[in-house]
Order: C-alpha cells, then structure tokens, then sequence
C-alpha cells in the first residue's frame, strides 16, 4: 500500500516565492528517477513514471516534503552500491507523494588512510561533512533526508548536520527537519587462501629454526584473526619484524602482502566486519532512534521491501516536532551511550557523541557521556571476537535470518540486566522503543543458539570506553572493553616508565625495531634505582629475588615477566598540532608482538579507532600544543597507571627514589622543562605545515568537548535532559 506524505505545513516554501528553483531543479529530479528506473531493470515496482516537469513543478509549489537521498562517495568500499539503494529510494519517495533529490558526500577511508599524511584530515572530515550537508540542505531548502550511512566520520558528520538543521529551523519557526538513516550493508571478512596458510605455516616454522620464536608464535596468533584490512596492519608488522632479522627477503614480504591484500574485501563492498568505528557509529546510530529496524543490520545492499518500509515511516512522522532531528537525538542520548558501551563501541565516538549533541544545540561534553555512562553499571553484552568468527557479519546473519534483533535485542538486553533505557524516547520507525519491543518476536538474545554475538548474560559487569583523569592532564579516555580482563589486570594499579616520542611517526619506526628493549637497556634509559622501585611496587615477591641483580639482568628479567610497564608516549598528535589521527598502527605494532604486548600501553593526545584494543589511552586534554602536561614529558619519567580508579598520575621522582609512590606534577617541574616544551612546539609547528593550511582544526573545541568550531559550542545552550520533547503536547524533563 502506498503511504501519501502529507504536504510540509509551514508557511515558508522559497520554491513558491521564488520561481528559480522550479526552473532548475524539476530536471535534477525527473534526472534522478530516470536513471533509478533504468538501474532497476526489471526489480522496478511501479506503475508508468508519471515524474512530468509539470508535476515535479506542482509538487514544488505545493510543499510537498523535499528529501534529499544522500549517499557517499564510492571510493570508500561502504558506498560502492549506494547506486541501488539510492534508486530504490527515489523510487518510493516520488511514490509517497514526496519529491526526491540525491546529493553524496565524500567518505575517508580510515583504513587507506592510516599512517599516512591522510590521516590528518579525518576528523575534520567530520566537521568538513558536516558543513557541506547543511550547506546544501539550506541553499536547496529541503525538509528531510534519507541518509545512506557509511563509515568512518561520516555518519556522525551527518547526523550533526541534520540535527544542526533541525535546530536552525525551530529557532526560524520552520517545520522539524526529519530524517531516517539506512546503513550500509556488513562486508563480510575475508580469509586467508589455503596456500597462503600453509605458506606462512612454513614461515613460522622457519623462523623457530632461525632462533625467532616471538616472529613465529606471532605470525600464528595473526593468521587466527578473520581477514580484514586491520589484520593486514598485523601482519605487516611481523613481516617487518621478519625481514629485519633475515627470515624472508622484501620480495617474499611483497608477495604475501599481495596475496592477504586481495583476499581481503567482498566485492560488493560495505561496512568492514570488524566493530570499528564504522559498525559502532551503526549502533550508536540505531541508540539514536534513527535508524529503522528493516535495514539495520544487512548482509546484502537493502531490498525494495525495506526500503519501502523505512520510508513510508515518513508518512506519521513529517510535521511533527518530537520527530525533529535534534529532539530524537537528544531524547535517546541516554539510550545510545549505554548501547554504545554495552557494544563495546569505538573510541573514536567518545567525541562524536559529543559533537553531535552540541551541533543539535544542547549543552554537553565528556564529563556528561561519561556521567551517563556510569550512572548506572553497563554490562558487557557483546561477545564479539574476530578469531572465533563472531564478528559484525554473523551477527547481519543472524538478524537476516530472523534469529535476532539487532540494537533492539541489545536494549531488551540492557533493560533485563537492570540497567535504566528510555523506552518512551520516539525513534523513525515512528514508534517509541517501548512500541518496538511489544513485538516480542526474536527479541531475546537467547534466540540465536549458535554463536550469539549479544548476550543475555554479560561477560563482566563493566564495559565500553572510561574517561580518566590524572595530575598532569584533564582527560583522556581508554577503551576498557578492548582490554581482556587478565590484560587489564596486568596494567592496574602499576607503574610505567615514560618512553617518549614527540609524534607517531617516530614511535613507528621505533616499535617495528625488533631490539628497541635491547636499546632502552644499553643506552640504561630507565633509572637503576627506580627499575628498583617499580619492581618493589609492582610484584613485591620478584622484587626479593631479583633486587641484588645487575642492571641487565633485572630489566631482562622484569621484561620476560611481563613486570617492567612502559608508557609509549605520543604527544604532538592532537587536534591544533596535527589534526589528531588515530594511533590504531602504533598501537597494533605493539599488539603484533608478543613481548611488547605485555609491557607497553600507549599515551597519546592523539585518536584511536574503534578497531583498537589493548591498553590505548588517548584523546588527552590538554594537548601538547596547548601546553598540556604531556608535552613536558620526558623518556625516564613514571606514571601511574590506575585504570580501574580511572587515573594516571605523574610520580614524583626524589619520592619515588626514596621509597614512597607520591602523585606530584609541580608547578616547578614545567618551569624546568619549559625551554624543552618550547623546542617541541616549534617543530611541531614546523610538522603541521604537512597539513594544508585550509584544513588545520583552529578555532575548535578540545577533545572533551567534541572538536566542533567554536561558533558551534556557543550556540549549544539547551538542557538535553529538560529541553525535549517524548510527547507532541509538552517538554518533559527525563
């Protein structure tokens, strides 16, 4: 049945006033429904195309709901079917009595991107999206969208625009602005040719022989990930390792990187399987309320049906105001925080949380995610595992199949383990969640009986991303839910040395040396003394045995044991130095080897992906550039690693020699160090002419508040908790 889209009631309508648009764009549309039904062949549903100018004009002058389908660019594999999709869409808007257009934005690929100078430019892409969809929804003056959603920055990108716009309306007394997100469908993972297993099979094996057991043990915990282009990063970083040490020749290290390369991707493209950004950004969407439950999570390019049923959602929602944008968003926050941490969500989206908050006009920042957070105890609910095949794309399976839900099973989920969601918060399938789960049909987690991905009984009572603070900065955050609980216990509660790095790049070069610990040892980097004391503090029954050795033989020894902690500090890497880009490579260097894996978390101003796990801090406030503590920094210093307190503090060294763990980062020691400080901010300063000029982040917000321009922030001045609407007759507060 067709659902007729009632006309937009408003008084304005520039293309009635103003007889340009209906000049122009009846072309753009009659266009764009004509290459629809020639790229649907035969699957087109529909009578005779009756998209005359004269209607598409009378349509115009009428009012009748403008949507804009926007897609994204198909040089990122999450938009290379958008051509399908979108077509079904202009199909059923112009059906439903609404007139469709189609715009795209450019997608960075964050994994073409990583660790190199494209990964400066990605969160300002965010910002950059967000700029270029409200210019284009205002200069064409549409009402609503229709949002193909990709990865990386640019769901949130648009998810900022379109509450932006919906804000601007309301303050103007237009009608809300109303939009429904379709995601992308999951691409699923590749594997591994079985020639290529048993090759490097023969690799690991010839590298045991050779005396390089670490390259071999950590060549066969790599081949046991699902192929993706984050394993890929793995794998470089033990073939480096390999060739450094004479294993294989840089021709045999091409080859397999060839070979892993092309198996990697499906080539009908989509969201890559593992649960990064892109696919934490389609959970947090969904806790949104934006996302309808028809396309959610897909293993195939929607269907007409689908599409079909996400936007005859339309229909009940077009003139009302609680179905604004900006009123969703905000009225689901709570919802998404929480879905997004049961979910084991990106870090990335600590500040694209934010930023979206703030572009819908409300007042918010870390410190109200992370109260909402821990308002409550969210439990882990997501038993995701990317060598266990239990990835993204099982569970598109599994909801394709009937079996599951998706975000709607993961809230029953979170609402069975006590934990408080807003089930009257409105949602685009123009029903409340609390409407969505009376169908009860497949809801339960315990529907899927082989290989469920969300859980009814959490694997632990905490999860998802914590905000820390400490004596030498304001913020930072870590991704808890990418730390195993042995991993953390193994970081809580003990002290690093300080191994500094003044940006990425030389951290890089760094962890791929295979005797960068040899280095540390024989340059005695680390204080004999305080290798002493750390010991003390961080296994008192190995500090009785070993507390007599010679210098070697105790880092050794603490290095073998997995005793010895090393903070690798990359500063230089924030928003106003560099862009601020994700660590994910540093990072995965150290996970790709077994030894560093078990002394080393990194500390940095930077980003970190939503692919990360392990003992990732980033994100930190102040950034260096800013004269943030940890620009002043130095390679020998100890910290304090609390992460279950949720702190990292500065330990005052003549303390420490002496015996006591005293938290102190003294106004004296940035006076020392300051002519230091100075010198790095110079070549930092010298570093972001890398950047070009017109996509420096100047004029932003820091990371705890969401890295939006400043104009953004100052206009954010509504209470996200009293200034919503869950019913059409009044503002409530929650």
């Amino acid at each position: 049945m067709t659902h007729l889209y009632p006309l937009i009631d408003n008084p304005v309508n520039p293309y009635r006033d103003n007889v340009q648009g209906k000049a122009n764009e009846p072309i753009t549309v009659a266009g764009l429904l004509d290459r629809a039904k020639q790229t649907l062949g035969s699957s087109y549903e529909g009578g005779k195309p009756d998209w005359t100018l004269e209607e598409i004009y009378n349509r115009l002058e009428m009012n009748a709901p403008r949507i804009a389908i926007i897609g994204g660019s198909s040089d990122h594999p999450a938009h290379i079917m958008d051509y399908q999709t979108s077509s079904r869409a202009a199909i059923r808007i112009w059906q439903n009595g609404g007139v469709p257009f189609y715009f795209s934005t450019p997608v960075m690929c964050d994994g073409t991107a990583q660790s190199n100078q494209g990964m400066s430019y990605s969160l300002q892409s965010r910002n950059a999206v967000a700029q270029m969809v409200v210019n284009q929804l205002e200069a064409h003056s549409y009402h609503g969208a229709f949002v193909i959603q990709g990865c990386d920055k640019q769901p949130l990108g648009v998810v900022s625009a379109l509450a932006h716009v919906d804000r601007v309306r309301r303050s103007r007394g237009e009608a809300p602005f109303f939009a429904t997100f379709a995601p992308a469908h999951v691409l699923e993972g590749g594997s591994i040719p079985d020639d290529v297993i048993a090759e490097l099979e023969e690799l690991a094996k010839k590298a045991e022989l050779e005396g390089a057991s670490d390259v071999a043990i950590d060549l066969r915990d790599t081949m046991a990930y699902i192929l993706q282009c984050s394993s890929n990063t793995a794998f470089q970083g033990v073939f480096e390792r390999a060739y450094e040490r004479g294993i294989i020749t840089k021709e045999q290290h091409k080859y397999f990187e060839m070979r892993l390369a092309v198996a990697t991707c499906d080539g009908q493209g989509g969201v890559c399987a593992f649960n990064g950004t892109g696919n934490s950004s389609r959970h947090l969407v969904a806790g949104m309320g934006l996302v309808h439950p028809a396309v959610e999570l897909l293993t195939d390019p929607p269907t007409q049906r689908q599409i079909n049923a996400v936007l005859d959602s339309f229909a009940t929602m077009i003139n009302e105001e609680k179905y604004g944008v900006s009123n969703i968003v905000a009225a689901n926050i709570k919802n998404a925080i929480r879905i997004h941490s049961a979910s084991g969500g990106s870090t990335n989206l600590m500040m694209h949380i934010v930023a979206g908050m703030l572009y819908g006009g409300y007042k918010f920042s870390l410190w109200d995610l992370d109260r909402i957070h821990h308002e409550h105890p969210i439990p882990d609910l997501f038993d995701y595992s990317l060598t266990e095949g239990r990835d993204i794309y099982s569970l598109a399976m599994q909801c394709c199949s009937g079996t599951s839900r998706g975000m709607e099973t993961l809230f029953y989920e979170l609402i069975e383990n006590g934990v408080p969601m807003d089930q009257d918060a409105p949602t685009v399938a123009a029903r409340t969640w609390r409407e969505r789960l009376a169908i009860t049909q497949s809801l339960k987690a315990v529907s899927v009986k082989e290989n469920p991905v969300i859980l009814s009984t959490p694997r632990r009572t905490f999860s998802g991303v914590d905000v820390l603070q400490g004596n030498f900065f304001e913020s930072a955050v870590v991704k808890i839910s990418g730390m195993p609980t042995p991993q953390l216990d193994q970081f809580d509660d003990k002290l690093a040395f300080v191994l500094y790095f003044e940006n990425e790049d030389d951290a890089n070069r760094s962890l791929l040396d295979s005797n960068l610990l040899n280095h540390i040892k024989e340059k005695k980097l680390f204080d004999h003394n305080l290798l002493l004391e750390t010991l003390k503090y961080n296994n008192k029954e190995e500090w009785e045995l070993l507390k007599e050795e010679t210098y070697e033989k105790l880092f050794d020894e603490m290095a073998e044991k997995g005793i010895l902690k090393i903070s690798v500090v990359i500063a230089g890497q924030g928003p106003v130095a560099f862009g601020m880009p994700e660590m994910f490579t540093p990072m995965q260097h150290i996970n790709a080897n077994r030894v560093m894996k078990k002394l080393a978390t990194i500390i940095s101003d930077g980003r970190y992906s939503g692919v990360t796990y392990g003992a990732a801090i980033g994100h930190m406030t102040p950034e260096a550039y800013e004269d943030g503590g940890i620009g002043f920094l130095q390679t020998g210093d100890i910290v304090h690693l609390q992460l279950r307190g949720r702190r990292i503090d500065f330990v005052d060294r003549a303390q420490l020699f002496a015996g006591n763990v005293v938290h102190l980062f003294s106004d004296s020691i940035k006076d020392d160090r300051r002519p230091l400080a100075e010198e790095r901010k110079q070549r930092m300063k010298a570093r972001q002419k890398m950047v070009a000029a017109s996509n420096r982040m100047y004029g932003h917000t820091d990371a705890a508040n969401g890295v939006v321009p400043l104009a953004v922030v100052e206009d954010a001045v509504l209470d996200y908790e009293k200034d919503i609407l869950i019913h059409e007759s009044s503002t409530v507060a929650k």
